[in-house]
């Protein structure tokens, strides 16, 4: 299953995107500000740029599994080997004070905000429960 965010809106503080999954659009997403990292640069590059809490995860295509979050306490997809960052989940939110470099889910979005967030993570978790080799590309409009 291929999972596509195509991040589209930057602002001072957030990042505002699609979410689509193989193909077909599923829904608004929210992350932290871009400040232009990439999988392509140097970890040390990466680094360099992202400021903590506050850096949306790097251009790029990433490796996804479910499995249970223990800070959030429910089970949630989890993107793997995001150099620089740890425990980077998809989830419901509505605001830059719900992301910690995660990306946020929502039916529709605002001014750094998205919306109607909790029936997409509900939706996406139960269309990824069961799958194997999921990956989500990260690119900009």
């Amino acid at each position: 299953m291929k999972l596509k965010i195509i991040r589209d809106t930057f602002t001072e503080n957030t990042t505002i995107g699609k979410l689509y999954i193989d193909g077909v659009y599923f829904c608004e997403t929210l992350e932290d500000k871009d400040r232009g990292l990439d999988q392509k640069f140097p970890e040390s590059v990466n680094v360099a740029l992202k400021v903590y809490g506050e850096t949306c995860i790097p251009y790029g295509t990433y490796n996804v599994i479910v499995t249970p979050s223990a800070r959030l306490k429910r089970t949630l997809p989890l993107i793997l080997g995001v150099e620089g960052f740890q425990g980077i989940r998809i989830h419901k939110g509505n605001s830059k004070k719900d992301t910690l470099g995660c990306v946020i889910l929502g039916t529709t979005r605002g001014i750094d905000a998205v919306y109607q967030s909790t029936v997409q993570e509900l939706r996406l978790v139960e269309l990824l429960k069961d799958k194997k080799d999921i990956t989500i590309e990260i690119v900009k409009l």
